[in-house]
């Protein structure tokens, strides 16, 4: 029974990646899992109700494994190396199209957008851990709002994912651009404590001043 279901939320990803959201129906997804269409409703009621789970489960999964290699890291640029790596495995993966056709359904569907941003924040969460980690003791320690970072960086990695498909050298350069920001917040980090402090102070008024 279990096996069934798991077929069927693997075969409406499958789906998803090979045939776009239009072209997922309880015949397409059944046919990919190699199971009898009824199955489809027996499990889980409606189609929707399957693409729901399927876009939570798919996107645990993959989580799972970029939770534990996040652990791992130590500073920003490390950080980055792994959102590019995960970038690349991604696209080869066909999870970028997955992805680009659950965002561009979610935009007039509410349940499915609720699903969809559910299953980021599966993303952000392990994310906005990291750099809170990751910032603890530097200048800018404070002044952040990790969350709203958290939720930046996972939507930037999204576009980039989207972006990479019709200008790839300009998706590399925005990669590159993130590189030095990383490289430039360790310079800050390596400053003096009279230059922190004054960095802190200065950091603090042009934040009350966008207020």
């Amino acid at each position: 029974m279990a096996d069934t279901r798991q077929r069927l939320i693997d075969g409406a990803i499958e789906t998803i990646r090979t045939q776009g959201l239009t072209g997922t129906t309880a015949r397409s997804i059944a046919a990919t899992a190699g199971v009898n269409q009824a199955l489809v409703f027996y499990h889980f009621g409606t189609v929707h109700d399957l693409l729901q789970a399927a876009c939570l489960a798919a996107t645990r999964a993959r989580v799972e494994l970029f939770a534990e290699r996040l652990e791992q890291i130590t500073d920003l640029r490390q950080l980055l190396a792994l959102g590019r790596t995960l970038h690349t495995e991604e696209r080869a993966e066909g999870n970028v199209m997955v992805l680009a056709q659950l965002l561009a359904g979610a935009q007039t569907d509410p349940k499915l957008a609720d699903a969809t941003a559910a299953s980021l924040q599966l993303w952000i969460g392990p994310i906005e851990r990291a750099l809170t980690r990751l910032l603890a003791g530097s200048p800018v320690s404070g002044l952040v709002d990790t969350a709203g970072l958290a939720r930046a960086v996972s939507a930037g990695f999204i576009g980039l994912e989207l972006y990479e498909g019709v200008d790839p050298d300009g998706a590399a350069a925005a990669l590159d651009a993130l590189d030095r920001l990383a490289v430039l917040i360790e310079v800050v980090d390596d400053l003096g404590p009279v230059a922190v402090r004054a960095l802190r102070a200065k950091l603090r008024k042009m934040a009350k001043k966008s207020r």
